[in-house]
C-alpha cells in the first residue's frame, strides 16, 4: 500500500466522520463562519455565530447591515472591523450578484470580499462535494511533518497534496488532519508515542 493511502486509511478509522468544525446551516453561514476563523479558533468563531446569526438571519438582512454593528458581535475573533467590513460586503454582493446564492467555483469566491483559496475550498469541498485541498494551519503542519509537502506555503502545499490524494477524499482528508493535529500532532509537544501514525510518519522537524 502507497505511504499516502497507509495514512489516509488510518485517518478515516481513528476520524470516521469528518466533519467541518464550523457551526453553520446555510451555505452563506459557512462562508462566514469561515472568514472569522481566520487568525481566529474554530471553538471561538462558534461562541460567537449564534448571536450574529440570530442578529442577521438572512443574507439580506445582512447585506443591510451596519459594519459597527456587526463589529460588536465578532469583537473577540480579531479583526473584527476588517472581517465586520468583509462580511456585509459579501452579503451585499451574494445578494445583487449571485441572487442569493454562495458560488461553487473557485473564480467565483474569490471575487467575494474576504475570501481567499482556504475559504474558498472549504465551500467547494463542504457545500458542493467537489474536491478540494483546505490548507489551514493543521494541514499544513502535518504535510510537512507526514513529508506529503517541501513547502509551508499554503498554495504550494494545496497543489502538492491535490496531486497525491485520491480526489473524492481529498476535502474529508484535510478535515481529518485539523483533528489529529488537534489531538495528536499539536505544533507544540505532539504525541508522537500515542499516534496512531507514528510508526510510518517520518516526524519531520517535529
Amino acid at each position: 500500500m502507497r505511504y499516502i493511502d497507509q495514512l489516509i486509511s488510518r485517518l478515516e478509522e481513528e476520524y470516521p466522520e469528518a466533519l467541518c468544525s464550523l457551526d453553520y446551516t446555510e451555505d452563506w453561514q459557512l462562508l462566514f463562519a469561515t472568514r472569522l476563523a481566520a487568525q481566529c479558533t474554530d471553538e471561538r468563531v462558534n461562541k460567537v455565530t449564534p448571536a450574529l446569526f440570530s442578529r442577521y438571519p438572512t443574507l439580506e438582512a445582512f447585506a443591510e447591515a451596519k459594519p459597527e454593528d456587526v463589529e460588536a458581535l465578532i469583537r473577540s475573533c480579531g479583526f473584527f472591523r476588517t472581517k465586520a467590513r468583509d462580511l456585509v460586503e459579501c452579503a451585499k454582493m451574494l445578494v445583487e450578484r449571485f441572487g442569493g446564492k454562495v458560488p461553487g467555483e473557485m473564480d467565483l469566491l474569490l471575487t467575494l470580499p474576504g475570501v481567499g483559496r482556504k475559504t474558498a475550498n472549504i465551500i467547494i469541498g463542504d457545500v458542493y462535494g467537489k474536491p478540494a485541498v483546505v490548507t489551514d494551519t493543521h494541514c499544513i503542519r502535518l504535510a510537512w511533518r507526514m513529508g506529503l509537502t517541501s513547502s509551508k506555503e499554503p498554495y504550494k502545499v494545496e497543489r502538492q497534496l491535490a496531486a497525491l490524494l485520491p480526489p473524492e477524499k481529498s476535502s474529508d482528508f484535510c478535515h481529518r488532519t485539523v483533528l489529529h493535529g488537534r489531538k495528536y500532532c499539536t505544533a507544540r509537544s505532539p504525541k508522537c508515542t500515542r499516534c496512531p501514525l507514528g510508526d510510518i510518519c517520518p516526524k519531520k522537524d517535529v
